[in-house]
Parts: C-alpha cells; structure tokens; sequence
C-alpha cells in the first residue's frame, strides 16, 4: 500500500472507534487507494453534509464540488446516488437559486448563480439531468449579469481569484462551459462576446492564463492561437520545482492554481512538452493531498483557514486530477467535453 494510503487508512482507524482493517474487510469495505478515489470518496462524504446541516444549497459543496462528483460517476467511481440526489434536485430549478438561504455577507448571489449552473451543465453532459430546458433556465438568468464588454464581472479584472471567489477571467470562462450544451443563436452571440473579450483582455496571474487557455480552447482564429501561446508560455515558465503553479510566475506553488492549470492543459497533450507538465503538476497535487482525501484550502493571501475555499479546492483538485489521469473501469478519465465540467 502507498504511503499516502497507509496515512489514509490510519486516520480512517484513528477517527472511527474499533474500525481495524479486519473489521473493514468482514464487512466488505474497501478502502480508497488511489489519489482519485480517496478524493471522491471526501466529496462523497462532504457535498451532501452541506444541505442536511444547514438546510440550504452552497455554491462550495453543491456547485464546485458537485461537479467533480458528477464527473467521476459517469467515470465508474463509487458515487453512491444519495450524494448526489439533493443537489440534482436543487440544480433543476433555476428559478430558485436566488432564494437560496445563507448569510448575504458571504454570497455573492450572480456568482452562485455561476457556479450553480457550470454544476447543472455537468450534470447534463454526464446524464444525471435529461431536460437540457433547465440550462437554458439557467442561461436566462446569466443574460442580464453579461458586461457590455463581453465579461461577467464577479471582481475588478486586476483582482486575484480564489477557489470561492473565482476573479473575472475564470467566472466567464465558466459561465461559457455552462452555456456549452446550449446551441440557440442568442446564446452563441453571447459566447462570442465573451470570447472576444478573452482574447483582448489583459492577463497578468497564472490563474488567468489558465482560465484564457480554456475558454479559448475551441478558436482557430490567429487571434486566439496568439493568446493561447502567450498564456501556455506564462504557465511553462511558471512551474514551479516541485510541479506545481502559483498564482503569479515567482509564486509558491497553491493546490488551486494547480488544478486549473492542469485542466487547461489537458486539452493540449500534443503540444510540446505539456505531457511532461501535466505529470509533475499531477504529482504536486498527490504529494499535497491530505489523508481524509481534501487538499489545504487555497486563500487570498495565502496560510487561512476557510472550510468553503478547502471544499472548493478539493473539487477543482480532484477534477484536475480526474481529467489528467489514465484509464478507469475501461473509461477514459480524461472526458471530451468541457475542460470545467465531464
């Protein structure tokens, strides 16, 4: 067993009076061995508590984290339906998000209404939802919070985003994922609008070029490609010794900023070198993840303390890790549709 299994396994001991590996194996039960499955089974655990708790939805548990979890079911990992059943239902009505619970010190309302429907796209695209009416529920209440210049504008463009907060590049890139299963000629013209402001908007932080290099990964335009290349040249230079990636080029290396740029790299194995970067950023990750099965939470600045950031760096880490990995139950983990989402 791998170190990092023997830690899990301890802590599984340590935490559960008279559990010992004799008495997991009378009753069947397996533990997680892979960094994949004790994340999925963390997220198991996790995005289901939320709700029962504290009887409402968060955009951490049921929107980030969520989307992980879909994707690892469609995938063949263990992900029983009972984690998932609450917030499907929550997912499906749109019209409700708004009046979702929860202290509005905390909640950025246009932002949940991102996250929420980037987990909802998820959901359709790996057939957990069939009614492809309930993104286009969710588009409509996207609509009115597109800037003029083509962004949704969570924070200042200049501002840092975070695993709960997002920043600006990286909430239009999701909102353009989570209009991905939709094909109606308004929703295309506001994908445009947002490409386009891809492409002209300033990049600074390694997070936005990684955000940059996945929203534009569908564009052929010369435009487009010179983006991507200057932002995928940020991310070589970026990584750091120990595989991972910062948040900005001399940054320490944050398990976030990783998982996004591992996603963004995913879809661009046949470029040079990136192969050899999405290994060391993988082993980054597997060197940083904690026994339960979470990663340390991602905080602006760095070294806080936020059980949301935690669950939400957990979501982006183990989807990072699902869409970078090899072969699983005779299923590729690296799935074809968006970079955010299956």
């Amino acid at each position: 067993m791998r170190v990092a299994g023997i830690a899990w396994f301890l802590a599984l001991v340590l935490w559960a009076p008279g559990c010992t590996v004799d008495s997991l194996k009378k009753r069947g039960v397996v533990p997680p061995s892979t960094p994949e499955e004790r994340a999925v089974a963390f997220l198991v655990r996790e995005v289901p508590r939320w709700p029962r708790e504290n009887h409402c939805f968060s955009c951490h548990n049921n929107g980030d984290a969520v989307r992980a979890l879909y994707v690892a079911s469609a995938l063949g990992f263990q992900v029983p339906p009972s984690a998932l059943a609450d917030t499907t239902a929550w997912l499906r009505r749109p019209d409700q998000w708004e009046n979702n619970k929860g202290d509005p010190g905390f909640s950025d309302k246009r932002l949940a209404t991102i996250q929420f429907a980037a987990a909802l796209a998820a959901a359709i695209e790996t057939k957990h939802v069939q009614d492809r009416g309930e993104i286009l529920a969710a588009a409509r209440k996207l609509a009115p919070e597109q800037n003029a210049n083509g962004a949704w504008l969570i924070e200042p463009v200049s501002a840092l985003g975070s695993p709960a907060t997002y920043g600006t590049h990286l909430a239009t890139v999701a909102v353009l994922e989570a209009l991905s299963p939709l094909r109606e000629n308004r929703i295309f013209e506001s994908r445009r609008k947002a490409e386009a402001w891809l492409v002209e908007a300033p990049v600074v932080s390694v997070l936005d070029s990684a955000a940059v290099v996945i929203g534009l990964a569908r564009r052929s335009d010369p435009q487009s490609v010179a983006k991507r290349k200057e932002c995928l040249d940020r991310i070589r230079r970026s990584q750091t010794l120990d595989g991972g990636w910062g948040p900005y080029v001399d940054s320490p290396p944050e398990p976030f900023d990783t998982a996004v740029v591992l996603l963004a790299l995913a879809g661009l194995r046949s470029a040079p070198d990136v192969g050899a970067l999405i290994r060391r950023g993988r082993e980054y990750l597997v060197q940083t993840q904690l026994p339960n099965g979470s990663w340390p939470e991602t905080t602006r600045p760095s070294g806080g303390e936020s059980y949301a950031q935690r669950i939400s760096t957990t979501g982006w880490a183990t989807l990072a890790l699902l869409r970078t990995g090899g072969e699983r139950h005779g299923k590729s983990s690296v799935p074809k549709g968006p970079a955010l989402g299956p």
